[in-house]
């Protein structure tokens, strides 16, 4: 095993617990990086923008699930204007990751579903990276898996709180 990184410069440089909360955090900050290059690499291999990927694995797992996804829907989902959802879905059609087809039970509405190709396409870039990520979450022991769990939901809990001290 690696030796932690236990500096940090964001973080006191002698914690009261030792150095081990900023190794984690430090570990923490590693493996996102690793998952930005790696989202980086993906979106290269596909020839495809950050939120066109995002907008296509937001397809596939509504097509895993039985949901149908209006524009609306998908606008909503990325945060994006109507101009910009346009332009995503046309080039998303265009390269041939999605399909516009007629709601079934509106007239007036569009559905989008990714095409068969794209889920193909996805599986053969990502599919051996997923298996080592499964494999590595199952060689954790449960009480490991339960731990892991709740210090990232913690974690996502302390950054998805905005401080409103610090923004007058």
């Amino acid at each position: 095993m690696e030796t932690p990184h236990t500096g940090g410069y964001w973080y006191e440089q002698d914690p009261p617990r030792g150095s081990l909360p900023v190794a984690v955090l430090n570990a923490l900050r590693d493996y996102r990086a690793s998952e930005s290059a790696m989202r980086r690499r993906t979106r290269e291999a596909m020839s495809m923008g950050e939120t066109d990927l995002l907008a296509l694995r937001y397809l596939l797992e509504a097509q895993a699930r039985g949901v149908a996804v209006s524009p609306k829907d998908l606008r909503g989902r990325l945060g994006i204007t109507s101009a910009s959802m346009t332009s995503l879905v046309d080039r998303l059609v265009r390269s041939g990751h999605v399909t516009r087809e007629p709601h079934p039970t509106d007239r007036r509405a569009l559905i989008l579903k990714p095409t068969p190709g794209s889920d193909h396409e996805v599986r053969q870039t990502l599919g051996s990276m997923h298996e080592r990520m499964i494999e590595v979450a199952r060689s954790l022991s449960e009480d490991e898996a339960k731990t892991v769990l709740a210090f990232l939901t913690r974690m996502r809990e302390a950054v998805d709180t905005i401080d409103p001290a610090a923004h007058p």
